[in-house]
């Protein structure tokens, strides 16, 4: 029997089956280029770990930078003070019973007799042997010699204990030193939030004192977390018009004594009891001199205030109601210790910063006895 040939069928075998060798070759390429490339991609993910890509690295740097504490400065926050002991902040009020017995118990030590009191020269050698023997009696070596002077003693023996004390308070007021068992001076730990100006007004002293005796620079350079010592006050003053002398005291314990200048005659420093007044401490004010009504400027050569003022403001005695007076400094520093003022109590300059440093408003009170 004769075959008979499709033509169709012939020509689609022949096209069938050059397309399957094309498939293949295709095949076999990619299966090569797979295992060539899929090998290296391999390789080159084992050679380099997770940890050196170079955004892990940049994470890295960012957290080896912030390891150590930064330097926080105070900004303007809520004037919220958070302290281990919470002590509430005093609001600014009138004269208080409790601010009158506070300062009563500074109050006016008797006056000098002619001879020497024994028992005085008892505490006195008790004192210094304490304040010799180690540093950790200190306090108990001041608040012995602060007692005494509340007795009767010649004026030799108040002149030597006014003296140590003061030198004691170079230790245990002015330097960054805490000691044990004292009630004036103590610790804080500054959190956040915290302003070195609320921190004083809690404790009643001004923030120029914290700064000075924890070596602070600028009130904004607070760390958190870094413990400061500080001082609970107020200060007080006691002015004796015929001494011209000004006595401190931190609460009733002495701390040093200043020259001043006082009024001249017919313009005298009204006696009794002054409180520093709210908003009154200003660095070198514009003054108008009430007898010839110049006005005086900072920057005038002849300017008469020198480098701070403290006003004052009369709440007892001759000095009830009296306003204008003020604690300054001076230019003419001949002046001190004798009565050529128009009634203010001048000081030496570097006394008037002292001063301007330690007394706050409203709370510091400034007695003047004749």
């Amino acid at each position: 029997m004769a075959r008979y040939h499709f033509p169709w069928f012939s020509r689609t075998t022949t096209h069938s089956r050059n397309l399957i060798y094309i498939i293949s070759a295709l095949l076999v390429i990619v299966l090569v280029f797979v295992f060539i490339y899929g090998r290296r991609f391999s390789n080159k993910n084992e050679e380099q770990p997770i940890g050196s890509l170079p955004e892990s690295k940049a994470v890295t740097a960012y957290v080896n930078e912030r390891s150590e504490a930064p330097v926080v400065e105070a900004l303007p926050q809520p004037q919220v003070v958070t302290t281990q002991k919470p002590v509430a902040v005093q609001p600014v009020q009138p004269l208080a019973a409790e601010t009158k017995q506070q300062h009563d118990l500074t109050g006016v030590p008797p006056k000098p007799s002619t001879e020497s009191n024994p028992k005085v020269t008892e505490i006195i050698a008790e004192a210094m042997a304490l304040a010799n023997e180690k540093p950790s009696r200190v306090i108990e070596a001041r608040d012995r010699l602060n007692d005494t002077l509340l007795i009767s003693m010649s004026a030799k023996q108040q002149a030597f204990v006014k003296d140590q004390l003061s030198k004691l308070a170079e230790q245990w007021l002015f330097s960054k030193s805490l000691f044990a068992n004292d009630k004036l001076c103590g610790s804080y730990k500054v959190q956040p939030g915290n302003q070195l100006r609320i921190i004083g007004q809690q404790y009643k002293v001004p923030y120029e004192i914290l700064m000075q005796i924890n070596n602070i620079r600028r009130p904004e350079a607070l760390q958190v977390g870094q413990t400061i010592k500080v001082i609970n006050g107020p200060f007080h003053a006691k002015v004796n018009r015929s001494a011209f002398t000004m006595d401190l005291y931190l609460q009733n314990t002495f701390v040093r004594s200043f020259p001043v200048g006082l009024g001249q005659p017919g313009m005298e420093t009204p006696t009794g009891l002054w409180r520093v007044k709210l908003n009154g401490k200003l660095v070198k004010p514009a003054w108008t001199n009430p007898l010839t009504s110049r006005t005086y400027r900072p920057e005038d050569p002849d300017y008469p205030l020198g480098s701070r003022w403290i006003a004052l403001e009369g709440l007892e005695g001759t000095a009830k109601d009296r306003t204008g007076f003020a604690i300054h400094g001076t230019k003419e520093p001949d002046q001190i210790g004798t009565a050529g003022s128009q009634g203010c109590i001048r000081l030496h300059n570097g006394d008037a910063i002292l001063l301007y440093n330690l007394l706050v408003p409203i709370h510091s009170l400034v007695r003047v006895e004749e």
